[in-house]
């Protein structure tokens, strides 16, 4: 397995919950480090890393935005030493039964997603979905050692190890949006000894799933001349309607609405043709539900573009992405990079 793809797997192995990214930051940080000239988080906790350009100052500057942060699960209060929860981001809670989970008190406790059986629940809910209300966590402690250690407002995180199926696909939390970092990283590797006219300022941005704080702060202390926001997008699955969704491993949709600059659109899709990357138009008729509205909107606004991973089981402790598609996005990105102009700006049209 390469480096990239490990780097991955260890992204997906952290915590790092919406508005509490330290720990997965901290990985980032560690590995953007070796590849940039300059690295800093800012106040609300991105992590912003600058690889400068070639031409003569002031250059023009690229943001490319990928979100570190991701979903889970907060102790709103304990009950006879179980603990009642609630979501951080938008958790389904119809997959959290049975799910193994981290309380993050005052040590890290496993424990795991329980819900009241079937029978012993209100007329209503026979059957059916059980809400988050009904839902606890059980770490299998007393109640008074658990009350010791547990109070509301701690962080739960889920604990699934990473799996990988067969050569490329690989399944885990947090892969929205773990495998967009591991993509920018790899465009980072790729422009190492490559000539580029630009600087590139890469961020990890915080608060996506909540706020979408982190890209909205970071575009307006960066000013950039374009921005891209990377992000997962809907894979295909059982079920699921073929006009909102995106084979895994066939490649990359560029977002089409309101979120996008025609100009950037246009530019990195025909960058992607002349690699022989596959993509595909993917329409947003309204906000895409991204970085892309923050970053758009930021100071006097800034030319944005959006460009997705597909992914399957979106919101759930099994996501899946294939290896091929972070490949081939940290290719486009780092290929689109190098060959701007320095006097290049997207056509307002």
């Amino acid at each position: 397995m390469n480096d990239h793809s490990d780097f991955l797997t260890d992204l997906i192995s952290l915590p790092g919950l919406s508005g509490h990214e330290a720990p997965v930051r901290e990985r980032i940080a560690a590995r953007w480090g070796e590849l940039s000239d300059e690295i800093r988080t800012t106040p609300i906790g991105s992590l912003h890393a600058l690889k400068r350009g070639s031409a003569p100052e002031p250059r023009p500057k690229i943001l490319i935005a990928t979100h570190m942060d991701a979903i889970g699960l907060m102790v709103t209060h304990l009950e006879e030493g179980y603990l009642h929860i609630t979501g951080i981001g938008g958790v389904d809670p119809r997959v959290l039964p049975g799910q193994r989970v981290i309380v993050h008190g005052r040590r890290d406790l496993p424990g795991v997603v329980v819900a009241t059986p079937d029978r012993l629940l209100p007329d209503d809910l026979h059957g059916k979905p059980v809400p988050m209300e009904h839902l606890l966590v059980d770490t299998g402690l007393l109640p008074e050692e658990t009350a010791s250690l547990v109070r509301p407002g701690d962080l739960v995180s889920f604990a699934q190890p990473p799996l990988q199926m067969g050569e490329e696909i690989i399944a885990g939390h947090s892969l929205d949006n773990r495998a967009s970092v591991a993509a920018l990283t790899y465009c980072l590797e790729l422009l190492q000894g490559r000539s580029h006219a630009w600087d590139v300022w890469a961020a990890a941005t915080v608060q996506e799933e909540e706020t979408l704080g982190g890209a909205l702060t970071s575009a307006f202390d960066l000013r950039p001349d374009i921005a891209i926001a990377v992000d997962v997008t809907f894979g295909d699955g059982p079920g699921s309607p073929e006009y909102l969704t995106f084979s895994i491993g066939e490649g990359l949709p560029l977002s089409w609405g309101p979120n996008t600059h025609r100009g950037v659109f246009e530019a990195l899709k025909k960058r992607a043709e002349a690699l022989e990357i596959p993509v595909h138009k993917e329409f947003a008729p309204r906000h895409s539900g991204t970085d892309g509205m923050a970053l758009q909107i930021a100071a006097e606004a800034v030319p944005t573009a959006v460009v997705s991973i597909p992914l399957r089981y979106m919101h759930t402790p099994v996501e899946m992405v294939s290896r091929k598609d972070v490949r081939r996005m940290g290719r486009l990105l780092a290929e689109f990079i190098a060959s701007l102009e320095a006097d290049w700006r997207p056509a307002v049209e």
